[in-house]
C-alpha cells in the first residue's frame, strides 16, 4: 500500500507542537492544531464583553501558542508566510476534524493519564488505517496503547521529535508491541526524505537513546565538575566546539532547554532505571536541587548557570551559589589542538594532556564509553543508532563509538581501567576476533560492527547519500590547499573548499577555475559543495586587509578581478555547474551561487551579501548580478526604480535570509531555477542528479549578456537624496553613505544621462572600481580590522 502524508492534525499547541506544525508547514503539509478551550476569560475578553462560547475566545490558547512561536528566534517556520498551512482549533468542537488527516500527533502534556484520555478521543474520530503517533521524551509507549483497538494499535508508535523541531534533527521512532513494520518503515523513510532528519528507531527503555545518553553525560560533567574543582566557565570551555559540539557547551545549553527540562528526564531514568550500573550518578547533585527551589531554570526565569544584568553576564559560583563575574578559561593542552582543524582529529591529543582538562577528558570519555557500550542490546542493538542520535539531538560533531574509535579501541580500554571501568564483554569480544574498530570505510560506504553478526556490516540507509568524508581519498582527482576535487560518479565531478570557514582566497579561486578546466575536458557537469558546518562565510578578508594597507592597488585590483572572472567562469562555462549552499553562506560563497547554473540549497541556508559590515560593495560580481536581476524584472509601464530599490537595499542593508525559502524572496534565490533540500545529507547527491539532468538535456554554454538595461542619473539621484536623509535623520553613519553612494553608481550604471542597454563587463569594472576605492578608505580599514579580530561589525 502507498502511504502518503496531505494532511497532519498535531493534538497540543505548547512550543513543542507549534513547532512539530510549523516543520510540517515548513514542509508544504496542511496542519490541523488543536488544543483544548480556556477555562475562564481574560481582563481584555471581560472587557470586550466576549464570553465562553465565542470562537475567538474558544480558540485563544491554540492561537496564542502559535502566535508565539511564530513570533519566537530562531523562527520555528523556514518563512512566515508558509503559516498559513496551518488551521487552528479546540478539541472539543473541532475533534471530529481529524477524521480528515493521515497522520495525528499527540503532543499534549507529559503525564500518561492525560495521554490516554486524549487516544480514547482521538479513537473515537480518526479512521482506520490512519497514522497515530505520541510526541513523548519518555513516557512509555506499551503503556499509552493498553486498551485500544487492534488498527490502532497496530498504527500506533511513538515519534520523538527533539526542540526546536525544526533545527534538531533527531526523529526516534519508538515502537509500541503492536507497532507494524510497514508503519516502522514508513516513518523512517519519511522522516529522512521529507522531515529533513535522522530516523533512529529506538526500544520502548525509558528516554529512549538520546536523552538516555545525552542525560548521563550532562549528570556525569555535574558530579565531575564537583571532583576536579572546575568553574562553569572551564567546562563549558572543554565541552563546546574544541570537541565538536555546540558554542553553548553543556551549562549554557541546559539554561536554554530549561533545568527543569532535564531534571524531569534525569529523575525518570533514576525511578524508572533501578538495574542501571551508574543509577547513582541521575541524583540531582545538591547544587542542582537548590537551584531548582530557587526556580534557577535558566534563560524562561531569567537566570541559570548564567544570569545577564545589564550588558554583563555572570556566572553561579557552584560552591556559595552566588553570581560572580565570568572568569576566562585557559587550559594548555586546549593550546596543543589550535593547529588541528577537525574535532575527530584532536582526540588523541587531549586524552593525553598533562593538566586538569587532559585529566576531565580521560575520567569524561572513560566513563561515556563504559556506558554506551553496557546500553547495547538494552536501547538498541547497533551501535551506530547511539552515535546518529547523539549527532542530531545532541548536535554533537561525532558519536561516542567515533570519538572511541578516533583515541583507538584498545587505548579507550586502558583509559578506563585506570578509572576502575570495564568495557561490556562484546568489546573485548570484538578486539579478539580481529575487529579494532567500530567503523571501517570501504567503496565510499560505512560499515559498523555487528555483535550479532560479529562482523563489519554496512550502515543502512546510505544509498540516498554521498558521504564526502568516505570518497575524498578514494576518489580524488586533485587538490590545493584551498580546495579538493572528487568525482562523484557518471561523469559529474565536486569541488569541496578546504579553507578555514571555507573562505575564498587565492587557493580557492585555483581550485575552482582547476574545477572547471577539468570538467570542461573530461567530464559532464560540476557541483561545489561541501559538508562542513558552512558553506562559506565569503571572501578571505585578511588578504584584502594586508594588501590595502600596504597599498598594494594594482595586487588588489588583479585580485579582485580574478575573483570577478572565476564567478563569471562559474555562469558562463561549457559544462552545468550546481552550487550547494548550506549554513551560512555569505559575500564571496553567496556570489557564487548567484553566478551558478543551478543552486540546490539546504533548507537551513543563511545567505546575504554582507560586504557593508566591512566597509566595502560586493566585489565579486555580487552588485552587477543584482543589478542585472533587476533588469530582468522591468516591465513595460512599471515603476522600474522600485524593482532596483527592492535589490539595492538588499546590499545596503546587508539583508541574511533566515533560511533557504527566504532567500527566495530577498531575490537571491530564483523560482523556477533554484531548489531547496529539507535534508542536508541528501544534498550532495541531489546536486548531482540536478547537474546530470543538465548535462543530458543537452546543456549548451551561454553567451554573455550585453542587455542589462541600467537606469543612469534617473536611479542615481533616487539613491543619493536617499542616503542624503538617511544620513541626516542619524540612521547612517557618513562612512555608511559614501558605500552606499559607491553602490548606488555601480546599480545605476553610472551617470549615464538615459536608461541605456550595457554589458555585464561595464557593470564588473563599475564594481571593482568602486570596491578598491572603497579599501583605500580609513574608516573601511578600521571595518575589517574589527571584524577580524573582534568577528563583528563595526559601526564607524
Amino acid at each position: 500500500m502507498k502511504r502518503t502524508i496531505k494532511k497532519v492534525a498535531v493534538i497540543g499547541s505548547g512550543i513543542m507542537g507549534s513547532g512539530i506544525a510549523c516543520h510540517f508547514a515548513n514542509i508544504g503539509v496542511e496542519v490541523l492544531l488543536l488544543d483544548i478551550l480556556p477555562r475562564e476569560l481574560t481582563e481584555a475578553e471581560t472587557k470586550k464583553g466576549l464570553s465562553l462560547e465565542d470562537t475567538i475566545v474558544r480558540n485563544r490558547l491554540v492561537n496564542d501558542h502559535l502566535a508565539n512561536a511564530l513570533k519566537s528566534k530562531p523562527s520555528p517556520i523556514y518563512s512566515q508566510k508558509f503559516a498559513s498551512r496551518i488551521t487552528t482549533g479546540n478539541t472539543t468542537d473541532d475533534m471530529a476534524k481529524i477524521a480528515t488527516a493521515d497522520w495525528i500527533i499527540e503532543v499534549v502534556v507529559e503525564r500518561l493519564d492525560i495521554k490516554k484520555l486524549v487516544l480514547e478521543q482521538v479513537e473515537k474520530y480518526r479512521k482506520p488505517g490512519t497514522l497515530i503517533t505520541s510526541n513523548t521524551s519518555g513516557i512509555p509507549i506499551h503503556f499509552m496503547s493498553e486498551g485500544r483497538s487492534e488498527d490502532f494499535q497496530k498504527h500506533f508508535c511513538g515519534t520523538h521529535f527533539f526542540n526546536p523541531a525544526r533545527y534538531l534533527k533527531l526523529f526516534e521512532i519508538i515502537p509500541g508491541p503492536q507497532t507494524s513494520t510497514e508503519v516502522l518503515d514508513f516513518l523512517t523513510t519519511y522522516g529522512e526524505k521529507f522531515l529533513g532528519k535522522t530516523s533512529v528507531v529506538a526500544k520502548d527503555t525509558p528516554a529512549f537513546i538520546g536523552n538516555r545518553i545525552g542525560i548521563y553525560g550532562i549528570q556525569s560533567l555535574f558530579h565531575l565538575v564537583k571532583e576536579l574543582g572546575l568553574t562553569i566557565e572551564e567546562v563549558d570551555k572543554l565541552t563546546g566546539p574544541v570537541i565538536g559540539r555546540p558554542k553553548s557547551a553543556t551549562f549554557r545549553t541546559v539554561d536554554v532547554v530549561g533545568l527543569d527540562t532535564l531534571v524531569h528526564v534525569a529523575n525518570g531514568i533514576y525511578e524508572n532505571c533501578p538495574n542501571d550500573e551508574q543509577h547513582d550518578l541521575f541524583k540531582l547533585p545538591d547544587f542542582v536541587t537548590k537551584m531548582m527551589e530557587n526556580k534557577w531554570l535558566g534563560s524562561k526565569t531569567g537566570q541559570g548557570f548564567y544570569k545577564k544584568e545589564g550588558k554583563e553576564i555572570l556566572t553561579l559560583d557552584l560552591d556559595t551559589l552566588e553570581y560572580r563575574a565570568a572568569k576566562k578559561a585557559s587550559f594548555a593542552t586546549l593550546e596543543l589542538t589550535k593547529s588541528i582543524d577537525k574535532p575527530i582529529n584532536r582526540f588523541k591529543v587531549l586524552v593525553k594532556g598533562k593538566d586538569k582538562a587532559g585529566e576531565f577528558y580521560r575520567k569524561s570519555f572513560a566513563g561515556m564509553f563504559a556506558y554506551v557500550s553496557n546500553r547495547i542490546p538494552e536501547i538498541s542493538d547497533e551501535l551506530y543508532k547511539i552515535d546518529d542520535a547523539m549527532k542530531a539531538g545532541f548536535g554533537w560533531e561525532n558519536g561516542p563509538f567515533e570519538i572511541w574509535d578516533a583515541i583507538g579501541v584498545e587505548k579507550g580500554i586502558e583509559i578506563m581501567k585506570a578509572e576502575g571501568l570495564e568495557p561490556a564483554a562484546w568489546v573485548t569480544d570484538m578486539l579478539a576476533a580481529g575487529n579494532k574498530s567500530f567503523y571501517t570505510v570501504a567503496d565510499g560506504a560505512t560499515y559498523f560492527y555487528s555483535i550479532p553478526a560479529k562482523a563489519q556490516v554496512k550502515v543502512p540507509g546510505q544509498d540516498a547519500f554521498i558521504i564526502l568524508n568516505n570518497i575524498r581519498e578514494s576518489k580524488k582527482i586533485w587538490s590545493n590547499s584551498g580546495g579538493v576535487i572528487t568525482d562523484l560518479g557518471d561523469g559529474i565531478i565536486n569541488l569541496e573548499f578546504l579553507s578555514k570557514m571555507n573562505t575564498i582566497g587565492g587557493d580557492v579561486l585555483q581550485a575552482i577555475n582547476k574545477a572547471i578546466d577539468l570538467a570542461e575536458k573530461e567530464y559532464q557537469g560540476l557541483v561545489i559543495g561541501n559538508q562542513a558546518g558552512n558553506f562559506s562565510v565569503g571572501a578571505n578578508i585578511g588578504m584584502i586587509f594586508m594588501m590595502a594597507v600596504e597599498q598594494e592597488y594594482d595586487e588588489l585590483n588583479m585580485a579582485i578581478k580574478l575573483f570577478q572572472d572565476t564567478m563569471m567562469r562559474v555562469r558562463y562555462s561549457s559544462i552545468p555547474v550546481v552550487v550547494a549552499p548550506h549554513g551560512m553562506t555569505f559575500g564571496g560563497g553567496c556570489e557564487m551561487s548567484l553566478h551558478a547554473d543551478k543552486v540546490v540549497a539546504a533548507a537551513e541556508t543563511y545567505m546575504g551579501l554582507v560586504e557593508f559590515g566591512v566597509g566595502v560593495i560586493p566585489g565579486g560580481g555580487g552588485s552587477k548580478e543584482l543589478a542585472l536581476r533587476a533588469s530582468d524584472l522591468f516591465h513595460k509601464n512599471d515603476v522600474e526604480l522600485n524593482v532596483l530599490q527592492e535589490y539595492f537595499l538588499t546590499i545596503a542593508m546587508a539583508k541574511v535570509s533566515t533560511s533557504g525559502y527566504e532567500a527566495f524572496d530577498t531575490g537571491l534565490l530564483q523560482h523556477g531555477k533554484d531548489v531547496i533540500v529539507v535534508n542536508k545529507d541528501r544534498q550532495i547527491a541531489e546536486a548531482k542528479k540536478h547537474a546530470l539532468l543538465m548535462a543530458e538535456a543537452g546543456y549548451t554554454q551561454p553567451i554573455r549578456r550585453t542587455d542589462v538595461k541600467v537606469l543612469g542619473k534617473q536611479a542615481l539621484g533616487m539613491f543619493l537624496v536617499g542616503t542624503d536623509q538617511m544620513e541626516a535623520g542619524k540612521y547612517i553613519s557618513e562612512h555608511d553613505k559614501k558605500i552606499a553612494n559607491k553602490l548606488a553608481y555601480v546599480m545605476a550604471g553610472g551617470d549615464l544621462s538615459e536608461p541605456t542597454l550595457v554589458s555585464e563587463q561595464y557593470l564588473l569594472d563599475l564594481e571593482r572600481e568602486a570596491f578598491l576605492s572603497l579599501c583605500t578608505e580609513r574608516k573601511t580599514l578600521e571595518r575589517i580590522q574589527f571584524m577580524l579580530t573582534k568577528g563583528k561589525p563595526l559601526r564607524n
